[in-house]
């Protein structure tokens, strides 16, 4: 890892670049899907005590004959865009049955798209699942929800055990949303496991799929430094997720998701590991522009997200030293090392 003690400068985005990049958000809707689409009406955690669950979730879906306007925009886009050298390519979303299996259906798809409203009592941030997971969680390539169904259950080296697909989205609340898992029979859990059944349809069960996960990048040439990819983000990540990394918004809307700070992912989501987030940026960023950073920007760029503070894993043990020893004794985890004289993980 990066050594270099640089001071980090303070850097602008001019107001016209950043009303260009949330204009053309709002206005091409999804570049590769739902992606763009980011929960309409966020809110801070309510108090333990006083969360409830959305009212009539299954109601505010739109009607099975009439999928949204945006929806409608975001699948034809999708429809051109060629799938991966041989990835599987799930329905399209105009095959959504009707009836009552449909809306669950449909409820699952909103839950993944536009999870801080349709999930809120269980998130602590302001990510979506189609954050990480692109095109409602159709895109090869980007860990897509339909290799999830036919990939689980599965043996986790990060839980020490065989995770059933139920329990690998509990995780995915608990640190990807830094929020809480919900019971195992709750409505949000069998609709996503609903709609990433009705995704997977026609695909291999238990077998390698081409575009199933993030693809591995070889270690680069030189080791990933902090300045090479705060040059990388400046010129390719932050028209759209903000000089200091806290994303863009347009009102309630969340339009582009934060990569680091009190309402990103926790220290024990996968994307903090230098892997992931390499594959991920290597594959999919900046974009709709996904494959055109080198091997070596992507690296850095990760190395430059990941070095900035996040919420705390919530397996902390009490202090950085031992929950590192325990949980991040690698060189793909930066929890627990000194970055520009920060201890990370451990608070601002």
């Amino acid at each position: 890892m990066s050594s270099d003690t640089k001071p980090r400068p303070q850097r602008r985005v001019n107001g016209l670049a950043v009303f260009g990049g949330t204009a053309v958000a709002i206005a091409l809707g999804v570049v590769i899907g739902a992606n763009l689409l980011f929960p309409s009406s966020l809110r801070e955690p309510l108090p333990a005590s006083t969360q409830a669950a959305p009212p009539a979730a299954t109601a505010a879906l739109p009607p099975a004959s009439s999928p949204a306007p945006a929806r409608k925009r975001a699948q034809a886009e999708t429809d051109r865009v060629p799938a991966a050298a041989g990835a599987f390519r799930p329905p399209p979303e105009s095959s959504m049955p009707d009836g009552d299996y449909g809306k669950v259906i449909r409820l699952g798809e909103q839950v993944f798209v536009n999870t801080g409203q349709f999930a809120r009592q269980y998130v602590g941030n302001d990510l979506s699942c189609a954050n990480c997971h692109l095109d409602a969680g159709r895109l090869a390539n980007s860990a897509p929800l339909w290799a999830s169904f036919i990939h689980y259950p599965a043996y986790r080296s990060k839980t020490g055990q065989v995770d059933t697909l139920a329990s690998r989205i509990q995780g995915c609340f608990q640190f990807s949303m830094n929020g809480k898992a919900p019971p195992q029979d709750d409505e949000i859990m069998t609709a996503l496991q609903t709609y990433a059944f009705w995704l997977a349809k026609g695909a291999p069960v238990g077998t390698p799929v081409a575009g199933s996960g993030y693809p591995k990048l070889m270690k680069s040439a030189q080791p990933p430094a902090f300045a090479r990819g705060e040059k990388v983000y400046a010129q390719d990540c932050a028209l759209c997720h903000g000089p200091d990394g806290l994303g863009q918004r347009a009102g309630d809307h969340q339009v582009f998701p934060p990569l680091w700070g009190p309402r990103s992912f926790n220290w024990g989501a996968g994307m903090h590991q230098l892997g992931n987030a390499s594959a991920f940026i290597k594959a999919n960023m900046p974009l709709g522009k996904g494959g055109t950073l080198s091997d070596q920007d992507a690296w850095d760029a990760a190395d430059f997200m990941d070095s900035h503070e996040r919420p705390q894993d919530p397996r902390f043990s009490g202090s950085v030293e031992a929950t590192r020893k325990k949980y991040h004794d690698s060189d793909d985890s930066l929890y627990g090392r000194t970055v520009n004289g920060h201890l990370l993980g451990g608070g601002r």
